[in-house]
């Protein structure tokens, strides 16, 4: 369930950042590419950030030549090349190797690279783009012994996850000063990435005079690309209890959904918010549908313990839940409902022929 007022909420905050700072605001797809988000985030934005050739190709659809798309992955192939230069304005290589192999392909636009700073803010490497032996962006080091390859207009760089403060953010502007100034005029545009949750950042002045200071220093547009600070608390998960039982003395609710519709629980081995029920003092496992073993939401405390047909909701699932979400089982895939107020619309089903399609293999 997608609630439209926090959505609405959250892409007011960037509105506001947005026009007191100078940046220009990119929504990062890969968070949650459902239409009518994207319909929504449209008036708000300078464009969008996308990982792939459909998400290109969606985004080109949405914004109907409206608006800025940029693109960076560590898997663009050479046969997408020719399509990718039509669909996006600007493009970030994550490699030297990949720059040097597809750049000919690419010349109609603005081409950059990622950077990996190599400054990690994160304690789990799972979630670290600077991790050691990381994947994602050419090593700082590399650039500065070596410089920057001809035609190269704008730098990115991504080095945190579900950040609240700006501070791995001016750290890192630390860090690339040298680089940002050696290449200063050839430099047109650079793309601080995604990761901050700036709706839930109380107080932005740091933030705004960081990105006056580098528009004004390097005369460069500078880009942001936010997906879960759009759309992270503006989701909810709503299952409804189908069973109760005890196991080894623990009371167990299973729902109607399961860690496959929200892979990150399992993935990170992570319990979602509960939003409804209360809690309480009676333990209770909340376990998935499906017959994997470890289809488990997690344990938590509630009121009572919850009955068959009782409803179990869960909070801040609107970035990377549906877009990672499959049919495992043979179970479909969420109802889609946009809440707006009181008022619950009904946007999208998955039903046996959405599942006869993905696995049939003939013409019948």
């Amino acid at each position: 369930m997608i609630d439209q007022q926090k959505l609405a909420h959250n892409l007011t905050a960037l509105g506001e950042l947005k026009r007191a700072s100078g940046c220009k605001l990119l929504y990062s797809i890969k968070a949650l590419p459902l239409q009518a988000v994207l319909q929504q985030v449209l008036p708000y934005v300078d464009g969008f950030s996308v990982s792939s050739l459909f998400e290109a190709r969606f985004a080109s659809a949405i914004l109907a030549g409206a608006g800025d798309i940029h693109l960076t992955t560590p898997g663009m192939r050479v046969d997408e090349c020719e399509e990718l230069a039509q669909l996006c304005t600007h493009i970030s290589f994550n490699s030297l190797s990949q720059q040097q192999r597809l750049s000919f392909k690419l010349e109609a636009i603005s081409c950059g690279l990622r950077v990996n700073p190599k400054l990690s803010f994160l304690d789990d490497n799972r979630f670290d783009p600077c991790r050691p032996v990381s994947k994602l962006g050419v090593d700082i080091r590399r650039l500065e012994q070596y410089g920057l390859p001809a035609n190269i207009q704008g730098l990115h760089w991504h080095t945190v996850f579900s950040c609240k403060t700006v501070k791995p953010m001016q750290k890192t502007i630390v860090r690339m000063h040298d680089l940002l100034a050696k290449n200063r005029s050839k430099l047109k545009w650079i793309n601080l990435g995604g990761g901050y949750l700036y709706p839930q950042i109380n107080d932005h002045s740091a933030f705004i005079a960081l990105i006056q200071a580098l528009r004004r220093q390097f005369e460069v547009d500078v880009f942001i690309e936010p997906g879960k600070a759009v759309v992270g608390d503006a989701g909810f998960l709503v299952s409804e209890v189908i069973d109760c039982f005890e196991s080894d003395g623990k009371n167990i609710a299973v729902l109607d959904s399961s860690v496959n519709q929200h892979p990150e629980i399992f993935e990170y081995q992570k319990s979602p918010t509960l939003h409804f029920p209360e809690h309480g003092e009676q333990a209770v496992v909340l376990v998935g549908s499906s017959c994997l073993a470890g289809d488990v939401f997690g344990e938590y405390y509630l009121a009572d313990v919850p009955k068959v047909g009782d409803k179990i909701i869960f909070k801040d699932v609107g970035a990377y839940s549906l877009v990672k979400a499959n049919r495992f089982n043979g179970y479909p895939l969420p109802n889609i409902y946009e809440l707006i107020g009181e008022e619950c619309t009904h946007l999208k089903q998955d039903g046996y022929a959405e599942f006869y399609q993905q696995w049939k293999t003939g013409d019948g």
